[in-house]
């Protein structure tokens, strides 16, 4: 009788002749490359520093593609970037110290959006490690306590040997739902090491599927399949599992209007009779929630902004399916289910029982059919927003959606015309809209649109920014140049931080630091070589399609001052 545990892969002649005698000049540098590409890693993102230059020598010897950005939060948000389009666990190569520590915004970000990004950092040389203070450059008591609190897991290495299984169960932690960013650190001196270790081949680094457990779902099909008015919250967790198609399925089944949250834009068809688009900013919308008599909540932990800043308050009963254990009834009692979406909503949909035909109203109760809800919500949105003499913000975002083609994928700053676009902004497949509303900082479009350029250039693709959040990534001008990439950068320049401005105005009666200084951007843009072009709201949509359409990198300025619309939550 055999046992999976008596099962030994045994090498071939020719692995063994070739792990007795390596090929000489490889350091610890080589075997984190070879770790790698083993793993199936193709691109790397990342910026050189004194301590980390074993791994990049070892590039030089490598078949990876790597793109090197100017700054490194840059650099971690184009590898967020390059996660999310595309699934994959993605590389950052790091230094030590400072150039560690400046990446620590991007990764929370990519914490929040749950982006599978694998930060490999160098360390200072080992003798100065341990808590003592010997004074090497870059020196921290403790770098790995700065990450720990923000990334999924540490894993630390302190031999050559420990470098394959230490990335690989990063890689392996990174692509477990919920995707997350992950911390390896090397120190400088095991990098540089010249080793006779075998070459590393291919690496087993499988992630584990989040399975629900049965009798959850079985629950949660009774509830959702008895409900009178069952309605659905979709969260960016769809479109990470690439569930969008399972949720049209099963809300069809239900007859459930389905909203989606900001960072789910594209997991429901915007024009689909069930369709509440990503009205979440809107009190109609949230009394509509509220009214279900079940209502689930899929890939999303219900934080501020998908819960009308926590004004939503549930009467019916709540199914939340959430990959994120930390998430799982953190702002509301529910039947939680902890899984990955996908998988869930597969069981949901083998287990529900269909709706009842739309003429019997929902259930056999003689009331309106989810479609018929959804049409009297949307007449209500549209006429609270046309009261507010918004004309121009809602026609800068029409121009934007008529020049972008269906499926290029768009990455949005913190500005205003973002704020615009999480709620009205049709993306019109899963997983082309992307922002930093996660954690909500400044920089993101740009540098993560080059991440999405690097994914796939074959379409272009577009960030957009205001002037404020614009100047955090001008340095990538040159990034976008040099590797030749088809991003196009909207810039809406109002002068100084525009959502800011508005929001002390209407606080305190007036702003304070909000208003800036900043360049000619087509004359800097074109300094770089990047063409540009100064635009009116009049000719936005001719100027951008031009510019989408033009290989390599350019840059549209739109000089505009856009407001925001009421919120309902004060």
């Amino acid at each position: 009788m055999t046992h999976d545990h008596d099962l030994v892969l045994r090498p071939t002649p020719q692995q063994t002749a070739a792990a007795l005698d390596p090929p000489a000049g490889r350091n610890g540098g080589d075997l984190v490359i070879e770790t790698l590409t083993g793993l199936g890693a193709d691109t790397v993102f990342g910026l050189p520093g004194q301590h980390a230059l074993g791994m990049f020598d070892a590039l030089r010897r490598s078949g990876l593609t790597y793109i090197g950005l100017r700054v490194e939060n840059n650099a971690g948000f184009a590898a967020d970037a390059y996660g999310r389009i595309t699934g994959q666990a993605t590389p950052l190569l790091l230094s030590t110290g400072p150039g560690a520590l400046t990446s620590l915004a991007a990764l929370q970000e990519a914490a929040a959006a749950s982006a599978p990004v694998l930060a490999i950092s160098s360390q200072i040389p080992s003798a100065g490690l341990g808590g003592g203070r010997h004074g090497f450059l870059h020196e921290l008591r403790d770098q790995k306590a700065s990450f720990r609190d923000i990334v999924k897991s540490v894993h630390t290495v302190r031999a050559a040997s420990q470098i394959p299984s230490a990335i690989a169960a990063a890689w392996e932690s990174a692509l477990t739902a919920p995707h997350g960013p992950v911390w390896v650190e090397i120190p400088q001196d095991v990098l540089l090491a010249e080793t006779t270790l075998p070459v590393v081949t291919a690496m087993d680094a499988t992630p584990h599927d989040l399975v629900p457990r049965p009798e959850l779902t079985a629950v949660a099909a009774h509830l959702l399949q008895n409900a009178e008015r069952p309605a659905i919250i979709a969260g960016g967790g769809v479109v990470r599992a690439d569930a969008s198609g399972k949720l049209r399925a099963l809300a069809e089944k239900l007859d459930a209007p389905v909203v989606t949250t900001f960072g789910g834009k594209g997991a429901f068809p915007w024009e689909h009779p069930l369709s509440m688009q990503s009205w979440l900013e809107d009190r109609h919308t949230t009394d509509l929630l509220e009214d279900a008599d079940v209502l689930l909540v899929v890939g999303s932990g219900l934080g501020e902004l998908s819960s009308n800043y926590h004004t939503f308050a549930p009467r019916g009963r709540v199914v939340q399916i959430e990959a994120d254990l930390g998430k799982l009834e953190s702002n509301h009692a529910c039947l939680g289910i902890h899984a990955d979406a996908r998988i869930a909503l597969a069981a949901l949909l083998e287990t529900v029982e269909g709706a009842p035909p739309v003429s019997e109203g929902p259930r056999g109760s003689g009331g309106p059919s989810g479609a018929e809800r959804v049409a009297t919500l949307l007449a209500k949105v549209r006429e609270r927003i046309a009261g507010q003499e918004l004309t121009l913000e809602q026609e800068v975002l029409a121009a934007v959606r008529e020049a972008l083609p269906d499926d290029s994928p768009s990455f949005w700053d913190m500005t205003i015309l973002a704020y615009w676009a999480w709620s009205a902004f049709d993306a019109r497949h899963p997983n082309t809209m992307h922002s930093a509303q996660g954690a909500g900082g400044l920089g993101y479009g740009f540098p993560a649109a080059i991440g999405a350029a690097a994914a796939d250039r074959t379409k272009p693709v577009l960030a957009v920014s205001g002037d404020g959040g614009a100047m955090y990534s001008i340095a990538e001008l040159a990034t976008a140049r040099q590797y030749n990439l088809p991003v196009t950068w909207l810039i809406v320049d109002d002068g100084g931080y525009g959502i800011l401005r508005e929001y002390m105005t209407d606080a305190f009666g007036e702003a304070t630091a909000t208003e800036l200084s900043r360049p000619d951007f087509v004359a800097l843009a074109e300094s770089f070589g990047v063409p540009a072009v100064r635009t009116t709201t009049e000719s936005l949509r001719e100027d951008l399609t031009k510019a989408l359409a033009q290989p390599g990198p350019s840059v549209v300025v739109l000089p505009a001052l856009l407001r925001m619309f009421a919120p309902t939550h004060l």
